[in-house]
């Protein structure tokens, strides 16, 4: 078994079950370790945890567990696999079929590194972001498959990682007990989600394809959006928009970067209500633009908004790129605060891990300042419950959000 040593004074963090050592808090030459599973100890020879070593990863020794008696083998990563799972049987409970999309593994705050599953209907999408996962994907298909048997897997890797990972970037479908290669275009997969409908086809679309994580929050605006008109900043295919029109919104407009999202938009927009579950006005409500967000804002209508909901992709990858981003932040809340009724509110969210909640709502103080507005905060978000933060792993803590009253 190979033995990896840590310097001391960087076994604190370890200690306390953080997953991640980088190259400099090896005692070991990197030229000496071969890839795979690793005895973890301290420079005076006590155990630490069982880890993997991978030298062409950009966090070259991920922790596994803390159990010195624990045997890291394909048994391990089945059992983990299907705590995970057990985990969100409450998701696989929901008679009604309100929701039928969620979350079952989110990597390292589930013990399993560089591993997302979401569930969408009858499809399982898998994405892929460490050579670790990548190096069991087969263990975990075939785990994933015989737990829940879906109609299709779906496994990508995740392209903001490929590059530092050393991936490709790869695409693979997996049915009935074997990869295939489709020959066309395949059907859409229909699901729900609070008793709303969505669509996506394998394989196209944004990392995997719908934001799980703002479940909750989508939930929340539905109770600011009654008569309301709306602006939907970077909406992507719509979900906060069709949580508007289903509360009565008298104006719905959606904005965002993606024409193809966008289009999307509309189509779930149609499907609803069609299907009876948003009201039978609500397309006649609804405008798309194609736009940057970021240069859209000035040029919007003051005094024209209720609500605004601000919900930009990831600004920040790294904590150096964290002051970039919070000037970003703060450049659209301001202009959003300077375009708003008085009285209107904002739900507004950043998705970047390295900002957390305390440096966005910060910004936010920043951005009333310099729009000479008075702000009171109304509620404090955050991801959904399958999506949880792992204490000793903060990095698990990525989506936060506010709802706001901006007051002149």
């Amino acid at each position: 078994m190979q033995i990896i040593t840590i310097k001391d004074g960087k076994e604190k963090q370890l200690l306390r079950h953080h997953p991640w050592v980088f190259s400099g808090a090896l005692e070991n030459k990197a030229s000496l370790l071969s890839t795979g599973l690793s005895r973890v100890e301290t420079k005076q020879g006590s155990f630490i945890a069982w880890g993997w070593y991978d030298q062409e990863s950009h966090i070259p020794l991920r922790l596994l567990s803390w159990n010195e008696d624990q045997l890291i083998n394909d048994l391990w990563w089945k059992q983990t696999i299907k705590e995970s799972i057990q985990r969100r049987s409450v998701f696989f409970e929901d008679k009604a079929s309100n929701t039928t999309t969620f979350r079952i593994i989110f990597g390292e705050a589930d013990m399993l590194p560089g591993l997302v599953v979401d569930v969408y209907g009858t499809m399982l999408r898998v994405v892929i972001s460490a050579r670790v996962a990548w190096d069991h994907r087969d263990l975990i298909v075939s785990t994933l498959d015989a737990l829940l048997k879906p109609a299709m897997i779906l496994l990508s890797t995740d392209s903001a990682f490929c590059g530092i990972e050393h991936l490709a970037e790869t695409v693979l479908y997996y049915q009935d007990g074997a990869y295939f290669t489709p020959s066309k275009r395949l059907d859409s997969i229909r699901f729900r989600e609070d008793g709303l409908v969505y669509e996506v086809v394998p394989g196209k679309g944004q990392k995997s394809g719908f934001y799980c994580d703002q479940r909750e929050n989508r939930k929340a605006i539905e109770a600011y959006a009654k008569d309301s008109v709306v602006l939907d900043g970077c909406s992507y295919t719509g979900a906060f928009s069709l949580h508007a029109l289903r509360a009565g919104a008298k104006q719905v407009d959606l904005f965002d970067s993606s024409e193809p999202a966008l289009k999307q938009a509309l189509r779930h927009i149609h499907l609803n209500q069609e299907l009876g579950v948003i009201p039978d006005t609500s397309r006649e409500k609804v405008t798309t633009t194609v736009c940057d967000i970021f240069e859209q804002m000035r040029i919007i209508p003051a005094d024209y908004y209720d609500l605004m909901i601000l919900d930009p992709p990831k600004l920040a990858q790294t904590k150096a790129q964290a002051e970039n981003a919070m000037k970003a932040y703060k450049d659209l809340n301001r202009l959003a605060m300077q375009k708003i009724k008085q009285g209107g509110i904002i739900a507004t969210f950043s998705c970047s891990g390295a900002i957390s909640s305390e440096q966005l709502r910060m910004v936010l103080a920043w951005s009333a300042k310099d729009a000479n507005v008075e702000i009171q905060i109304l509620r404090i978000l955050g991801q959904g419950e399958d999506h949880p933060i792992r204490i000793s792993f903060p990095e698990s803590e990525y989506l936060n959000g506010f709802i706001i009253r901006v007051l002149c």
